[in-house]
């Protein structure tokens, strides 16, 4: 068996297990051993549950023996973000009030997984609520590239496994940026599918009219995988639309030939790095056959600002059940969101509609002349812990750093993330592919055209 088997991709190991090349047994252990290993270190995992995995991969295996698969991740090992209720196992959604919640069902992504085929190793550590910090009591995740640097919110604990190879993919979710932010921050690729795209039935929410499920992998095509298996209408989840869901996976290698690539010409607050980064995805793109075409951004700096408000108010109506009641039990910065949310009136509330709907409008006008529009994910590239703790939370440096991210959850359009480069400090830099509402196929077709022209996607954590 290869020494490293963990760093496989989903692709390729789904391949191996279909051709009995090896087990779904061996590739769980090998999995879990690394587990073992790393994530002491690491933080990734808020909990294993090895003899589950391996139980369900012996059934797996024993599909395989009477030829049977149960569908593309037949046998795979995969981890889910712990805000996905998982029927028997404590689904804590980074709270400590929840610390002994165990849900009787499944969610609807998680179903999907199993009903695929794959083997789900636990659930990954996140952020409080899924906002933008871990809660007092959890130590965060660890960037696996650079212990000094950050890690993203608040998939953390997602980027941190797939990137070390402690799962071959895992599921994030994205409500500001956080599919987007540890997938750059860890060298991956990460899918904010078009809201509505992927079911949120038994997700907990942030801010449910932002909240997007979408997976977190080490390249496109593997995306492509496991967006077909979570993606569909559900009837548990009315917002789930009823669209026929896509061959991903065969729809990826259609290129970008002739498709119109919008590239920013107004964009601020980048530093080399970045700016590098989305130089070479726009020479890439365009040899592959992209035709760039300038555009100009609208003002997205507000839109980002009052972004906190409206996700402080979706927030407090999620926590109605606990909060204030048991707000000894939140961490502060997590609990000064739903302060801020209970704080607004009818009418900022109707202020923040209007302004969300010109947004999404303004991105729209954006991609109407052009197939795919080229962004950063954030305009510093790789921050280290000491300058983010050096900026401090105060909502205009939350709103900076939220600036390319946020307005696209606001407007629900789709998003890939890319590995595009690294920092002097061995660091990965990435940027996004922004595509027309439920038009993944086309960002992954473009996420895969670049790479097979670049290896970015193939770098590896020093561990």
């Amino acid at each position: 068996m290869s020494a490293e088997l963990h760093y496989e991709s989903l692709d390729g190991i789904a391949r191996r297990l279909k051709a009995r090349e090896l087990s779904a047994v061996e590739a769980t252990r090998t999995i879990l051993d690394r587990i073992d290993r790393l994530d002491g270190q690491l933080k990734s995992y808020a909990r294993v549950t090895p003899e589950r995995a391996l139980s369900n991969a012996a059934e797996r295996d024993a599909d395989s023996a009477a030829g049977v698969s149960r569908g593309p991740l037949h046998g795979v090992p995969i981890a889910v973000k712990d805000l996905c209720n998982t029927a028997g196992i404590v689904t804590a959604a980074g709270m400590s009030i929840y610390a002994r919640h165990v849900p009787d069902k499944d969610a609807t992504v998680v179903t999907r997984l199993k009903a695929a085929g794959a083997v789900i190793l636990g659930k990954l550590q996140m952020t409080e609520g899924a906002y933008g910090v871990h809660h007092p009591t959890i130590v965060p995740p660890v960037n696996p590239w650079n212990a000094a640097y950050w890690t993203g919110v608040s998939s953390s604990g997602s980027g941190v496994a797939t990137a070390a190879g402690l799962c071959f993919a895992s599921l994030g979710s994205d409500t500001g940026g956080s599919i987007r932010f540890p997938s750059t921050m860890n060298g991956l690729t990460g899918l904010k599918p078009t809201w509505g795209r992927v079911s949120r039935a038994g997700v907990f929410p942030l801010a449910e009219s932002l909240d997007h499920v979408g997976p977190m992998c080490r390249s496109a095509l593997d995306a492509a995988l496991v967006l077909g298996v979570i993606a569909g209408a559900d009837p548990d989840d009315p917002t789930a639309v009823q669209r026929p869901v896509s061959d991903y996976a065969a729809a990826a290698g259609s290129g970008v030939k002739g498709k119109r690539l919008g590239v920013p010409t107004n964009l601020v607050g980048m530093d080399s790095d970045a700016q590098r980064a989305l130089d070479g995805a726009r020479t890439v793109l365009r040899d592959a056959g992209a035709i760039p075409v300038e555009v100009t951004l609208p003002e997205l700096d507000e839109a980002a600002l009052k972004w906190l408000s409206l996700c402080g108010v979706e927030a407090a109506l999620a926590h109605e059940v606990t909060f204030p009641s048991r707000r000894a039990e939140y961490g502060a910065e997590f609990a000064g969101l739903i302060d801020l949310g209970r704080s607004l009136s009818a009418l900022d509330l109707a202020r923040l509609q209007l302004l969300r709907a010109r947004v999404a409008g303004e991105i729209e006008r954006t991609l109407s002349g052009i197939d795919l529009l080229l962004m950063p994910v954030m305009g510093v590239a790789a921050p280290s812990l000491a300058a983010m703790k050096a900026a401090g939370r105060s909502p205009e440096t939350v709103a900076a750093r939220l600036r390319y991210t946020a307005p696209l959850d606001m407007s629900g359009h789709p998003t890939l993330t890319l590995p595009g480069g690294m920092t002097g400090d061995g660091v990965p830099v990435g940027f996004q592919i922004v595509g027309h509402a439920f038009d993944e196929a086309g960002i992954l077709a473009a996420g895969h055209a670049y790479q097979r022209a670049t290896d970015w996607h193939l770098e590896r954590p020093p561990l």
